[in-house]
């Protein structure tokens, strides 16, 4: 049951190793519904691995993932530790589309084809209203002109563009982007850049891992700071980027924001 007043997704004491590897050591985050969250820091501070597990595509070994107010129920403990429940898994990452950074398109299928085959053959909808839907959704991210070529056809941000549209064309609670930009150069960068920060002016609730500080800075309510699988500093946009308190942030910021 879907608890309206609840986020969209919390996450409470997370832990993930990989053996001996500890990647996240205890992080809790939330998202309100219509809450852009950005996640920032070095490589292998456990970014992506957090985005991952928030959507059961990896397993975490402790901690709560409540999704809509509802908890994901555990089966194991430690390393055995998995989803229990095979339907919650699937009715949980139906409302979370993830946009992943290598766009992750079916090569064989046109864009439109990529748009609508979640929405067809994952919730059983008709094909006809998806595929109004789906030109529509692709209108918007300024690519319906594309719908009957194939993604190796299109540039890397017009196949990142497509990615979005498909992720939106389940209707999700939330987005989850990995890195959605740093697979392309500048220019196609800022083509993705302002679909992300339309989405957040509609109030879409949106996780966001990226490298682009700027877009973190634009688009975000809050922003998280991980650093070595924990959270070093977070809070709004401006505190951390006008005035961060942590000397490892204020050392990150200086290698990754252009002065």
């Amino acid at each position: 049951m879907t608890d309206t007043t609840a986020p969209v997704i919390e996450i409470r004491n997370l832990h993930k190793a990989y053996g001996a590897l500890e990647v996240l050591k205890g992080v809790s985050i939330r998202a309100e519904r219509g809450d852009v969250v950005s996640l920032i820091g070095s490589s292998g501070s456990g970014k992506s691995t957090l985005l991952r597990c928030c959507n059961l595509l990896e397993h975490s070994q402790q901690g709560d993932i409540h999704f809509c107010g509802e908890p994901v129920s555990w089966a194991g403990t430690g390393g055995a530790r998995q989803p229990a429940d095979k339907k919650q898994v699937i009715r949980i990452r139906t409302n979370l589309s993830m946009v992943f950074q290598q766009f992750n398109l079916w090569s064989h299928m046109t864009i439109l084809q990529n748009v609508m085959e979640a929405p067809v053959t994952v919730l059983g909808q008709d094909p006809g209203e998806v595929e109004a839907r789906a030109r529509m959704l692709l209108d918007k991210v300024g690519i319906g002109d594309k719908c009957e070529v194939y993604p190796a056809q299109l540039s890397g941000g017009q196949q990142q563009r497509a990615a979005i549209a498909r992720g939106l064309a389940m209707e999700p609670k939330a987005l989850l982007f990995d890195e959605p930009t740093s697979a392309l150069d500048p220019e196609l960068e800022q083509e993705v850049v302002k679909v992300i920060k339309d989405l957040a002016v509609e109030g879409r609730t949106m996780l966001i891992v990226t490298h682009d500080m700027r877009l973190a800075a634009d688009v975000s309510d809050h922003v998280v700071f991980l650093h070595q699988g924990l959270i070093e500093e977070e809070g709004p946009p401006d505190a951390l980027f006008g005035a961060p308190k942590s000397a490892r942030l204020k050392q990150f910021l200086s290698a990754t924001v252009p002065h």
